[in-house]
């Protein structure tokens, strides 16, 4: 009996797992858009705001920052050939990024230029990808620009990373 509740436990604190924490199911907060390689004006650029009271460590990996519930944006992309896929993220508060890519796998990222957080697809795969921008430290919120482009960051397009 002892080891068949344990058991029990067992599975339902696995299916309380990091996925529970942030729901793709939601609608983004800031919307979405449908990219085909090539798109332009590239970088497409979204203003938001940035940060919220769930703690990203709770993905485990890399994940830090504090963000929402529901995704921050979506990007449905048709992927082509030779172009990689930068989702960034510029402030001028401390920010994290959170991306649940189209194969269903999260990566996330912290400081890749300066405080600016970056993930790079190299070789993207059409699909949906679900992003929540961060922010470090406590559960905040700051302005910020979420920058998707197949050939900048947010930080370089705007002629740094001290943003």
């Amino acid at each position: 009996m002892i080891a068949r509740l344990s058991a029990t436990i067992a599975a339902i604190a696995l299916l309380a797992g990091p996925a529970m924490a942030q729901d793709y199911n939601l609608d983004p907060t800031f919307g979405h858009l449908n990219l085909v390689t090539g798109y332009v004006p590239d970088p497409a650029v979204i203003p938001m705001i940035a940060g919220g009271s769930i703690d990203a460590s709770g993905l485990g990996g890399q994940c830090v920052g504090f963000i929402a519930n529901e995704p921050d944006f979506r990007v449905n992309y048709e992927a082509g050939t030779d172009f990689p896929l930068i989702i960034s993220a510029v402030s001028d508060e401390d920010t994290t990024l959170v991306v649940n890519a189209a194969d269903g796998t999260w990566h996330c990222n912290d400081d890749s230029n300066e405080l600016n957080p970056a993930v790079t697809f190299a070789s993207p795969m059409s699909g949906q990808y679900d992003i929540w921008v961060g922010v470090y430290g406590e559960a905040t919120t700051a302005p910020a620009g979420l920058y998707i482009s197949e050939i900048t960051t947010g930080a370089e397009s705007m002629g740094g990373g001290d943003h």
